[in-house]
């Protein structure tokens, strides 16, 4: 109830300080289950802030199970000079399935002059609770594309994360771990007069990645595509 309450306090905050903010629905079809995501991006005269929390919804249970955060925060006191797209980058990542990590480095910002197409580029040391590392690192891209291919209202983004992180699978042990999830959305809402309504989805490529809602329903060694669909609403 308390982590609930907070990601309500936290949306409230978000939506008084006119910071972009939405809610995404969507439907896994490898994992037969609807995804909650809240998202929350800002910025400000010190430097960034973003949020998500994704929330699973099994079809077996009458109730939510398992939740994902990451809360980052990007640091840049000296935007008006030649190092204004250089930022410091802090980052908490946590949840019911998720050992807590820690992620502390430095974000380069690529953006055209309109800012409609937006790459950054993060180098983050990176400590995970009761885990192994054999290199406590990640690397990490994030990037935009708004109107794509001169489609108003068409829309690209994703991130690739790549880091080094022990797991151990029986006999078998790697060490890397990539996830990226690229998305498509089309403000469908802007053709009957609710430009809030986005309808798209995502899909999530990942090697080696453990971080299903429930570990024992998917084997997650190797390379694994989850497609999503679904509904955005832009606050």
């Amino acid at each position: 109830m308390k982590k609930l309450l907070f990601i309500v306090a936290f949306i409230a905050t978000a939506l008084c300080a006119k910071a972009q903010v939405n809610i995404q629905e969507q439907y896994d079809f490898n994992r037969e289950h609807l995804t909650t995501t809240l998202e929350m991006f800002n910025m400000d005269k010190w430097g960034s802030t973003f949020f998500f929390t994704d929330i699973y919804h099994p079809t077996e249970s009458d109730a939510p199970t398992g939740y994902y955060t990451e809360i980052a925060r990007g640091l840049n006191f000296w935007k008006n000079t030649a190092l204004g797209d250089l930022s410091a980058h802090v980052e908490w990542n946590g949840g019911q399935f998720a050992n807590n990590a820690w992620l502390f480095g430095a974000e380069y910002l690529l953006h055209s002059e309109d800012f409609r197409y937006t790459l950054t580029l993060e180098v983050l040391y990176k400590t995970i609770a009761k885990a192994d590392q054999d290199v406590p690192m990640q690397f990490t891209i994030v990037w935009g594309i708004k109107d794509l291919a001169g489609i108003k209202g068409l829309a690209f983004s994703g991130f690739a994360d790549f880091w080094w992180e022990t797991l151990v699978w029986g006999n078998d042990k790697t060490s890397c771990v990539f996830i990226s999830e690229p998305q498509v959305w089309y403000n469908i809402g802007q053709h009957f007069g609710c430009d809030n309504l986005h309808l798209g989805g995502e899909i999530e490529l990942a090697y080696n990645f453990a971080g299903a809602w429930r570990k024992e329903l998917v084997d997650n060694k190797g390379f694994n595509a989850s497609p999503c669909l679904g509904l955005k609403w832009v606050f």
